[in-house]
């Protein structure tokens, strides 16, 4: 009877592990499953590996084929440069204000601009041509350059609304002079370029430009007030070739490298007095000639209750910067 129970124990025992393995893993296995599992991990983990190339493209065919991506070596990796900078854009921009600047000379008469308004028009599609402000490295082996760039505006789309007024206050009568208003200014690329002078103190600088202005007016009686206005049309700044024809391009009126315009302070037996100049060009940064540009009016008119005075138009073809020095007295 011992004998007999003790078979039937191990009978129960054996039951109760092959209900484990029913439950846990088929057959036989699970006695071999400290030996055998983590050896199918290893195969099964290798196998997901050698199939990712294939697998992942077909699951997500969007990221095998997105433009652009490549993979990069290390020597690829090493050529990167970063660079520090912004870009922003001014969709919807426009204000109003009370703002009022005033210069006085020593002797009490002033002169003041105030009551400033802006808008401009945006491009179709929102930041696709923003301003940018950037901080790049010379070429030439000068210092740094911090580019402030305006947008390209290829289509004409970003157009600016301006107006202020302004007044006088000399021999002791305060006169209001009226206001100046601007339409359909559009700027075409260029901007401002600064950094260190190479020989001086101050701040060296660079300016190109490219304008087109719908008109310009001097509207004695109130920005709204036409009569008495004094208006330009048209008006077109930019670069020209040797025939004085616009090429299309901003006008480099000053370059840091090639030709290098300054802001500083000069001292001489008068005291300090603040200086502006643009220097002469630079051969060996550039070519040695100053950059050609062109100033075109369509049309010059006066209005008054009389009648309109139209004086034509005006054109100077090329006009060249070779030398600037702006010294203000105290």
């Amino acid at each position: 009877m011992a004998r007999q129970a003790g078979v039937a124990d191990r009978a129960a025992a054996g039951g109760d592990r092959r209900a484990r393995g029913a439950g846990g893993h088929a057959g036989r296995a699970c006695f071999g499953c400290g030996t055998l599992m983590p050896r199918a991990r290893r195969s099964l983990l290798s196998a997901c590996i050698a199939l990712a190339p294939v697998l992942v493209p077909a699951l997500v065919p969007e990221l095998a084929h997105a433009d652009g991506l490549r993979p990069l070596n290390d020597s690829a990796l090493s050529d990167v440069r970063g660079r520090d900078g912004v870009s922003f854009d001014l969709n919807g921009f426009s204000m109003n204000g009370d703002l009022r600047v005033t210069y006085t000379r020593p002797d009490g008469a002033s002169i003041w601009a105030g009551n400033p308004s802006a808008s401009r028009s945006d491009s179709a599609t929102p930041f696709s041509d923003p301003y940018r402000f950037d901080i790049v490295r010379s070429n030439n082996g000068l210092a740094d350059v911090a580019q402030f760039n305006l947008p390209q505006n290829a289509n004409g789309e970003q157009k600016w609304q301006l107006a202020h007024d302004f007044g006088v206050n000399a021999d002791g009568i305060e006169r209001y002079g009226g206001a100046i208003v601007v339409s359909d200014l559009a700027l075409y690329g260029g901007g401002w370029q600064f950094s260190t002078p190479r020989t001086q103190d101050g701040l060296a600088f660079g300016v190109a430009l490219r304008m087109e202005i719908g008109q310009w007016a001097l509207r004695p009686n109130g920005r709204t007030n036409t009569v008495g206005q004094m208006g330009l049309d048209n008006i077109r700044i930019g670069a020209t070739d040797d025939n004085g024809n616009f090429t299309g391009q901003p006008w480099v009126i000053a370059d840091v490298a090639r030709q290098p315009a300054l802001v500083n302070a000069l001292a001489d037996e008068n005291g300090p007095r603040l200086h502006i100049g643009i220097g002469a060009p630079d051969a060996q940064y550039g070519t040695g000639q100053a950059a050609s540009g062109g100033i075109e009016i369509g049309k010059i008119s006066f209005t008054a209750p009389s009648g309109n005075v139209d004086l034509g138009s005006s054109r100077i073809g090329n006009i060249q910067i070779n030398y600037l020095d702006i010294k203000f007295r105290q």
